[in-house]
Parts: structure tokens; C-alpha cells; sequence
């Protein structure tokens, strides 16, 4: 009789099987899902290439210490088909780099009782962490010279003897901008351990080795200051024994990566093509040492519609070279001598960034439109991608949105590019509200993958029935230099302009409720957002303006990048025209806003100065006719780093978005100011 009725209760299990399988794969994604998105970040080959090193970022739990997310490593075999953690938990580890021997991993971390990040190795088959630095401030970057003696690092120079005196007698007076320290270069010898300097007087950001291990090229500024690393890097290159260094190319403004030939008689690098032009999205490559001016090098993306990210040597007279293209990411190949690039991965297969290469084969971090980045290898020979690693294998249990690409017209004819995420429970010929999401920059793009975070609503949006749209507006990056110059002295008009014409497709489409239409973003999608709720009040029900600009005139006397800001979006000083800056400014038609606007802004913030916030905030409140909120994040800059408050700021958001445009509350008022959170 037991044994009947226990064979009973596994039939009517295996009935509902199928049911409870079936429930469980259509549930929604929920803001408490923020803390179980993985996502793999950088990828290394071993030098044998039989392994890929890589970590994964991991989100810190709310029931933790507030703080930022971890970063585990990992190693894969690729024979083998095996995933295995070697450094996870609460850690951080950064900056992946193999031994010569393929035997052990080098990395950065401040473990133990470390008080600043240091230079370690792990073994590839696993053991504890080995420390190979000391140095008294963290260790900012390295890389191990391809014939393993040495290691060049990057850490900040030692504070005056005069500034150690008066800040140990109690005067830590902060002299602003004059007391930067200098980020050096450094050499540690693996096999005694002696440290050498290799620069003073100017500051190092990036680095990479020539292949005989004699030389470094180096971007190399005058100042350690945040301008400095965006418009005044050069490249150099310096003699590691002499330590002696010349200027190899005097690049006009931005800079980003550079990769030696494997002979080491060129450098292929990654610049803007002008120092007016946003993007370092270009590619050109010069002789090593080189003879020519920057405008006598070619320019390999002249007339390309994308924007170059990244490149590598495949041999000593091919490149490869990621890149954005509209919406997605694509990977190319570059004979140096031939006119045209080849395509090798082709749009929409993946969305990535960096990659490794070695033989025939390409790693990478890479999502979709249907998970956040796992681990990705390519082979160049068959064509074949194949996907490592599922450390997101919950989402099989959520159901998704449907996720596009869509094309329109703006007024002048430009054809712009967003992506669109559809209503979770989408039916066709009712019209929906919608989140209008701006990207920051705006040299920058919204790709056609998984576009859902705690800044960027997307599948969390959807979930609640919302239309999430993200235009790639003029300016942004992925649609060459003539595009992203289409913006330039011309701040939130044409540009602003593209995102009305895209919500007036949908609207035309039937897919959009006119009165239902809100605005967010971050940075200049905040300044969009304040935008919005101010001169084109009357398009918008709601708005969300996160570390935005809302005064031109004061942002651009107090942000930490304001050489950028002349050079590659004004062209020209606040005193010349300021008659235009004031008119680009949110604050000058708060008094005619009727939008429900939640701001929300960094109190560390140095790029966008927090008093941007508190002035939107103030003219809002004085003089616009709808509630509006000022919200500060303690310790958090020009965006959020902490668990707690990118949560915060995940459901805060979405919550006045579903308070001003899906419920029946008045719109009048102020929705509770504080959250429930379980």
C-alpha cells in the first residue's frame, strides 16, 4: 500500500512537471534580479593556447557591506571543455596577464592585509595567490615583457616630503590641480626583484611592450588630470635600459590602444582623426621609429561607417580591428597595403568589445539580446562562434521581450539607428507608455545586445509593459567621423531633434500612447532628460535626469573635462557665444516645465559637478508647474559603484516612471519618498 501511494505521488509530480517548468520559464525579470546578473569581463589566451583566463564580475548581495561589485578568475580549457574558478568569492582581481610558460596567471588585487592593489600570480592549475609587489600606493597597470624578465608597472609617485610634513602635523589643505601626482613607470626585475623608475616628470596611462622586450610605447601626458587623459595623451617610446623616450607621433587630441607588429617595426594604434572629432574611432598605423606627421599617416577608417574600438597584429602585414557599426559589433581584417577591410564577424552575431588572438583562434566577452557577456571563441578559419560559459543560466527561466533593431527618418532626411525593446506582454494594435533611454557621451552607442542594467532599464522596463527605446542620435559613436561631427557646436538641437523624430515613428507606428511618453539617462542622456522636461516639456510625461547637465555656463566652469568639452563639442569658449550656451541650458525654461522630473546625482561627482543637479532642482521647484525630486547618493561620482545605491536607483526610477505614466494617482504629487524594499 506504501508503495502504491508513493508511485502515485511521483505520477501526479511527473504530470506537473512539465507545468511547473512551463510557469517557471515565462516569470519576468525583477529589479531583485540586478544582484544575479554575471557578466565575464576580460579575456586572455595562454600563451600555448590550450586555456583562457578571464574574470567575472559578480554583483555584491544587499545583504553584504555596501559596496562594489566582485571580480573573480577564471581558467578555461579548451581541450579539455572545463570551467574552473581559481580566485572568486570577495575578491577583485583585475589586469590578466599569462607567463611565458603558460603555468601561471598574473594579476591585480589588494588581498589579505594589503591596503592597496599589488602585482600577484596563481598557478593555472590552481593554489594560493603569490605576491610579487610591495609598493607603498596601488598599482594602476602592468604588463610582463614578452621574454618574461621583467614587468612594467604604473603607480603614483610618493607625496612631497614637504606635503607628508604638513598633513602629519594636521594641515591637509588640497591646493586643487597642483597637487596631482604623476603616474610613473616602473620595472621590476622578476628574477632579484629590484624596482626601477622609468619616468618622471609627465604621466604614463597606457603601455605595451615591443616584442624584443627592448623598448615600451607609452601615452604619455604632461599632468595627471582627467582632461590631460582625454585630450593630451602622446605617443612615445622609451628605451627600457636607458630609460631614455622620444615622441613617436604627435596625435591630435583623443587616444585609446595601440598594438606593436610582431616584428616591432610598426605600431598600429586607435586615435580621433582630428582633435575636434569625439571618437577615438580611427585607425592608422606608423613606422616604429617614424619619420612621418600625423596628417601624412594614412587614416585606415577614412570613409568607413563605424567606429574601431580595438586592434591586434595578425601577422606582420594583417590587423584585426573590432568595431562599432550602427548597432552592432563587428571584427575586421586589415591588410596594411590594401585599400579595403574584410569582414570577418559579421553584425549581430555577438556584442563584444576587447578580444585576444592567437593561431586561428579569437576570445572574448560577449552578449546578446538574450544574455549579459559570457565567454565567446571564434574560429577564423571555419567562421564558427561558440559560446564557453553559462554562468547566467537562471535567465532559461525568464521570459524575455522582444528586442530589435529599428531604422528611421529625421527631419533633414539622416537616417538614424536605435534599438527597441517591445512590451514583455506586447499586443498588437494597443499602444503602449514608453521610457525613452538617452546614452551618455554623446560619443557613445546603444547595441543591439543585452542593454539591461541598473543605469540602462531595458528588460526591467519591458517586464513592467513599457516600449524601451534607445536612439543612437548624431553625435553618437558606430556611424563614422561625419556622423559624430554632425553634433559638434550644435549641443541638444539636430541631436535632440533625432529623438522626437524616432518617438513621433513610433507614435505613427501605433505602438506608442502620446501622453505616456518619459526620458531618462545618465550624463549627457541626463542633460537629454533635463532637456526634455524643460524645452520639450510638453512632449513628456516624465523624466529622469541622473548626474545631467542643466546650466552650460556653470557646468563648464566646474567639470573636470573642460579642454574636452571645448574641443570636441563647443568649439569655442563660453565668452565668445554665450548667448548659445545659456539657450543649451535646461534651467533656462524650467519655468515653463510641466514634466514630473527625478533628479538624481553623485555627491562625489567631479565630471558633472553636483551643483548641476541642486540648480535644476531649485529652478524646478521655484518656478516649473510639477513635482519634482532631488535625490544625492553618498560616495557615488558620475554614476553608481555601490550595490546599494545602483539598487536604489534601479527601483526609484522605474517606480516614478510607473507613478507618472501607468497609474491612476494624481499627477500633481509626489509619490512616497521612500522605497519598500523586503
Amino acid at each position: 500500500m506504501k508503495k502504491l501511494f508513493t508511485s502515485g505521488l511521483a505520477a501526479i509530480f511527473f504530470l506537473l512537471l512539465p507545468l511547473t517548468l512551463a510557469y517557471a520559464q515565462t516569470r519576468s525579470l525583477t529589479p531583485d534580479d540586478l544582484f544575479k546578473i554575471k557578466n565575464v569581463n576580460e579575456t586572455i589566451f595562454s600563451p600555448d593556447g590550450k586555456m583562457i583566463a578571464y574574470t567575472l564580475t559578480v554583483p555584491r548581495p544587499l545583504n553584504e557591506e555596501p559596496g562594489s561589485n566582485y571580480s573573480n578568475l577564471f581558467v578555461y580549457n579548451i581541450e579539455e571543455k572545463e570551467n574552473v574558478g581559481l580566485l572568486a568569492n570577495q575578491i577583485i582581481v583585475s589586469s590578466l596577464q599569462w607567463d611565458s610558460e603558460s603555468e601561471r596567471i598574473y594579476f591585480l588585487a589588494k588581498l589579505g592585509e594589503q591596503k592597496s592593489n599589488q602585482i600577484y600570480y596563481v598557478d593555472a592549475d590552481g593554489g594560493s595567490p603569490k605576491l610579487i609587489t610591495n609598493e607603498i600606493s596601488d598599482i594602476l597597470a602592468f604588463k610582463i615583457s614578452p621574454d618574461g624578465k621583467n614587468i612594467a608597472f604604473i603607480r603614483l609617485e610618493e607625496k612631497s616630503k614637504g606635503k607628508q610634513q604638513m598633513l602629519s602635523k594636521g594641515f591637509d589643505a588640497e591646493i586643487y590641480e597642483e597637487e596631482f601626482q604623476h603616474r610613473n613607470l616602473y620595472l621590476i626585475n622578476l628574477d632579484d626583484k629590484t624596482v626601477k623608475q622609468l619616468t618622471t616628470a609627465s604621466s604614463v596611462f597606457e603601455f605595451e611592450w615591443s616584442p624584443d622586450s627592448k623598448n615600451i610605447a607609452a601615452a604619455i601626458a604632461d599632468k595627471n588630470l582627467v582632461d590631460d587623459s582625454y585630450m593630451f595623451k602622446r605617443l612615445y617610446v622609451i628605451d627600457t635600459e636607458t630609460a631614455l623616450k622620444y615622441k613617436l607621433v604627435d596625435n591630435p587630441g583623443k587616444l585609446t590602444q595601440f598594438s606593436f607588429s610582431p616584428d616591432g617595426t610598426k605600431l598600429a594604434f586607435v586615435s580621433a582623426s582630428s582633435v575636434n572629432d569625439a571618437v577615438s574611432g580611427s585607425l592608422f598605423i606608423c613606422e616604429v621609429p617614424n619619420t612621418k606627421q600625423f596628417s601624412q599617416l594614412r587614416n585606415y577608417s577614412e570613409g568607413f561607417e563605424g567606429s574601431v574600438i580595438m586592434v591586434k597584429w595578425k601577422d606582420e602585414n594583417t590587423v584585426f580591428f573590432s568595431s562599432e557599426e550602427g548597432v552592432d559589433i563587428t571584427l575586421r581584417e586589415q591588410k596594411i597595403d590594401q585599400k579595403q577591410s574584410r569582414l570577418i564577424i559579421d553584425p549581430g552575431r555577438a556584442v563584444f568589445r576587447n578580444f585576444d588572438f592567437i593561431n586561428n583562434m579569437i576570445c572574448f566577452a560577449g552578449n546578446t539580446k538574450s544574455h549579459p557577456n559570457e565567454l565567446f571563441l571564434f574560429n577564423t578559419e571555419t567562421g564558427e562562434i561558440t559560446k564557453l560559459t553559462n554562468h547566467n543560466n537562471w535567465l532559461e527561466n525568464v521570459k524575455l521581450a522582444k528586442q530589435e533593431m529599428v531604422e528611421y527618418s529625421a527631419k533633414d532626411g539622416l537616417k538614424i539607428q536605435g534599438v527597441l525593446i517591445y512590451p514583455l506582454n506586447y499586443e498588437q494594435g494597443k499602444k503602449y507608455p514608453l521610457i525613452t533611454y538617452i546614452h551618455g557621451g554623446p560619443e557613445a552607442a546603444v547595441q543591439n545586445g543585452w542593454e539591461t542594467s541598473y543605469g540602462s532599464w531595458g528588460q526591467f522596463a519591458a517586464a513592467k509593459d513599457y516600449f524601451v527605446f534607445m536612439p543612437n542620435y548624431r553625435a553618437s559613436s558606430g556611424r563614422g567621423v561625419e556622423f559624430t561631427m554632425a553634433g559638434f557646436g550644435d549641443l541638444a538641437g539636430k541631436e535632440f531633434e533625432d529623438v522626437i523624430d524616432g518617438i513621433d515613428f513610433l507614435i505613427q507606428k501605433g505602438f506608442v500612447d502620446k501622453n505616456k511618453v518619459g526620458i531618462g539617462g545618465g550624463s549627457y542622456g541626463g542633460y537629454f532628460s533635463a532637456w526634455a522636461a524643460t524645452k520639450y516639456t510638453d512632449r513628456f510625461a516624465a523624466s529622469v535626469v541622473f548626474v545631467g547637465i542643466s546650466n552650460q555656463i556653470s557646468k563648464r566652469n566646474t567639470t573636470d573635462i573642460p579642454y574636452e568639452d571645448y574641443y570636441v563639442h563647443w568649439g569655442f569658449w563660453t565668452h565668445e557665444n554665450e548667448q548659445l550656451v545659456w539657450e543649451r541650458s535646461p534651467v533656462r525654461y524650467a519655468h515653463q516645465s510641466k514634466t514630473p522630473t527625478l533628479i538624481l546625482h553623485g555627491k562625489e561627482d567631479p565630471r558633472v559637478h553636483p551643483s548641476q543637479s541642486l540648480e535644476l532642482y531649485r529652478a524646478l521647484k521655484l518656478h516649473g508647474k510639477a513635482p519634482v525630486r532631488l535625490v544625492f547618493y553618498p560616495g557615488q561620482g558620475h554614476g553608481n559603484s555601490k550595490n546599494t545605491s545602483r539598487y536604489d536607483f534601479l527601483v526609484r526610477t522605474l517606480e516614478w516612471f510607473d507613478y507618472y505614466l501607468k497609474s491612476d494617482y494624481p499627477k500633481d504629487r509626489l509619490p512616497s519618498k521612500y522605497l519598500d524594499f523586503d
